[in-house]
């Protein structure tokens, strides 16, 4: 039987072997991974594109029990799309207030980075525009 071992799924996808074991018991991978004559997992292509999904999904912040669900859904096959859709239209906004709240952070950062710049002699000026709406923070 032909197909790629723990180990190789692991060192193609970055996941640690207790992790892809993990993923399995959680019920996250998209269909059951096959074994071998001894007993040993078995994966193919597929099983590593969809743990490619799962990866993007927890990097973005999706709980597991969302993932899961997302996976459920898969696996049961066509006619649930519109489920499919709501669990990713939910994390989309999740993710978009996530961004939203990082990039004002990143505005605060840039700004003192900029005032410390300046104060060493890295920089001519400091932008005049405040990062919050605050009209002075302390240095």
């Amino acid at each position: 039987m032909s197909g790629l071992s723990i180990g190789q799924v692991a060192e193609r996808t970055g996941l640690s072997v207790h992790t892809l074991r993990f993923y399995e018991r959680e019920g996250l991978l998209a269909q059951p991974v096959r074994r071998g004559a001894a007993g040993h997992r078995i994966y193919d292509e597929g099983d590593v594109d969809w743990l490619g999904v799962c990866i993007r999904l927890r990097a973005s912040g999706m709980p597991l029990t969302d993932i899961r669900r997302y996976t459920e859904l898969v696996r049961a096959g066509q006619g649930n799309e519109a489920e499919r859709l709501e669990v990713l239209r939910e994390h989309r906004e999740r993710v978009l207030a996530q961004r939203h709240e990082l990039d004002e952070c990143l505005k605060l950062i840039t700004h003192k980075v900029d005032i410390y710049e300046s104060r060493l002699g890295l920089r001519d000026h400091v932008p005049d525009c405040a990062p919050l709406s605050q009209e002075s923070e302390p240095d």
